[in-house]
């Protein structure tokens, strides 16, 4: 798999791939590469400082560092596309037919490519040329609206970068479905174009529906969005937060036992906005009254929907994700999100153009033909 894609959106792609078995090979340019290696914050390594973000989704790739705009440098793209299975590529909408290595030319030498775009409004569409950013995206679909407190309060930035990690995801999805199309199939590849504003208005199945029959869902006032009182989170007695999320009536009803307040079993369900208000009051003085671990230890067990809001700090070092292996490498990261029959995933992250010369020998360079171009300033 040929990676030409840079920051978080592509390089998460290529991780799921790379963490499931894939050989993701990185082209990067000879001047800064992929430039989130050096974006703050930093993490220390045997090689040197590189940016977090960086070290969490380039576990265990090869590096190539090319110039895409010399002969020779393009020469080389090509020659390795002939023996790769996949291309991801994440730059603006016409670049890579610019350098020479798009679609149509990379299916040239190797129709058996699937070659998958990634970007943030599409490489076809009205918004194609916008530039844009997670924000954006988030914004443009619908998602940032939603996370007002109700429909007067001002957006809130998501603390995840939504968009990006919801395209990547995708973008690991369309490959693995264009794989098995080509293997079921007659052999041959297919373009897909992902556009993370699309992915993102599709993770928003619950409110679209409703907006496409015709209404306006307001944040604050959708069933999965503030209006339920049995739906929401409360204060505990020492400033952290719990989640209640008793939607069925038998977890609120194991709620309700479970605090010693069965006399609100029937206000489950209910539409009167006097009662849910008075309802949240009560859920509010109930949630007081302990602390945010005595409440998850409360609930263990027991089916009442209700745990903890944790930071992420506290999040990565519970036995919850640890057990089931998220947590993986010398130098942690948050791995593939599937307990599966996984292979034994190199950790290390390459160093720009480490593994040029490796790879070019794969593709039939000699030594002197990969000094030469060396010499030349065409590959690192």
């Amino acid at each position: 798999m040929l990676d030409m894609s840079r920051l978080l959106p592509g390089p998460y792609a290529t991780q799921l791939l790379a963490d499931a078995g894939a050989d993701v090979v990185k082209i990067e340019d000879t001047g800064a590469g992929d430039y989130a290696r050096g974006m703050a914050p930093m993490r220390e390594t045997d090689d040197g400082a590189v940016g977090t973000i960086f070290d969490a989704v380039n576990r265990g790739k090869r590096s190539v560092a090319l110039d895409l705009k010399s002969e020779a440098g393009l020469a080389a793209f090509h020659d390795l596309a002939a023996a790769a299975d996949v291309v991801v590529e994440s730059f603006r909408p016409g670049v890579v037919d610019r350098l020479g290595v798009g679609y149509e030319d990379v299916r040239e030498t190797n129709p058996g490519i699937v070659y998958c775009s990634l970007t943030g409004y599409g490489n076809e569409g009205p918004e194609s040329a916008r530039v844009g950013h997670d924000l954006n995206y988030v914004g443009r679909a619908g998602l940032l609206d939603m996370t007002r407190e109700g429909p007067d309060a001002a957006p809130v930035v998501p603390g995840y970068q939504v968009a990006d990690l919801a395209g990547g995801l995708f973008t690991a999805f369309a490959v693995v479905g264009g794989l098995l199309s080509r293997e079921l199939g007659d052999g041959t590849g297919e373009y897909v174009d992902v556009a993370m504003a699309d992915v993102v208005l599709s993770f928003g199945q619950a409110v679209a529906t409703e907006a496409l029959d015709g209404a306006d869902p307001r944040p604050g006032e959708t069933p999965l969005a503030g209006a339920y009182p049995w739906y929401d989170s409360y204060e505990a007695a020492d400033g952290r937060y719990v989640t209640l999320a008793a939607l069925e009536p038998q977890f609120w009803a194991a709620f309700c036992e479970t605090v010693g307040r069965e006399e609100l079993v029937d206000a489950h369900g209910t539409d009167d906005e006097a009662e849910r208000a008075a309802l949240r009051e009560a859920l509010a003085a109930v949630f007081a009254e302990r602390s945010r671990d005595e409440w998850v230890a409360t609930f263990d067990g027991v089916d009442g929907t209700v745990d903890g809001v944790y930071s992420p700090a506290e999040a990565v070092r519970l036995d919850s994700f640890r057990e089931r292996g998220l947590l993986r490498g010398d130098r942690p990261r948050v791995g593939f999100p599937a307990v599966a029959d996984l292979p034994d995933a190199e950790e290390t992250v390459p160093g720009q153009g480490e593994h040029t010369a490796e790879l070019l020998r794969e593709a039939g360079y000699t030594a002197e033909e990969i000094e030469r171009l060396r010499a030349e300033g065409v590959v690192l």
